[in-house]
């Protein structure tokens, strides 16, 4: 099996948004004929919506606008514990005070489809300091696709 869709793939939106999904189980989606499940984006927060349960919001690159979604409610995860302290879901609310509108973010997650369109549940949401990084990751994912992603998968 390919080991791409074990890793947070670098990602420009348009090619994010293009994936093809498979449908089977676990939810994946093919790039070039790999299996690709997890993402990393980098971009500009254009848009935000607060509710409950979750965080959605947009991030723009340049190239187009990624859905993401933030879960604020991970009690599921913790079911099997007594404690009634959240860790998961007190990371999340911290995670969640970092999206702002214009704010440069990388955010790295599960990619999944939700009423049809391609969206990232995000996992990890990093504010960047410097505006030199994404420029970088648009450098990191042209060469990441001209030497690994686009490769065609190894005869075993």
């Amino acid at each position: 099996m390919d080991s791409l869709h074990l890793v947070h793939v670098k990602l420009l939106a348009a090619d994010l948004l293009s994936l093809t999904p498979r449908h089977t189980p676990p939810p994946s989606f093919l790039r070039c004929g790999r299996t690709v499940a997890r993402a990393e984006v980098v971009g500009i927060v254009v848009s935000r919506d607060r509710r409950e349960k979750f965080l959605r919001f947009l991030v723009d690159d340049g190239t187009g606008c990624v859905p993401c979604v933030l879960w604020l409610n991970h009690q599921y995860l913790n079911a099997n514990t007594s404690s009634d302290s959240d860790p998961t879901g007190e990371m999340a609310l911290k995670m969640s005070e970092v999206v702002r509108l214009g704010t440069l973010l990388r955010v790295r997650g599960r990619i999944v489809m939700y009423r049809g369109a391609i969206q990232i549940a995000a996992r990890d949401v990093v504010l960047e300091e410097d505006p030199n990084v994404e420029v970088l990751h648009w450098l990191q994912c042209v060469h990441m696709a001209k030497e690994c992603y686009d490769l065609p998968l190894p005869s075993a």
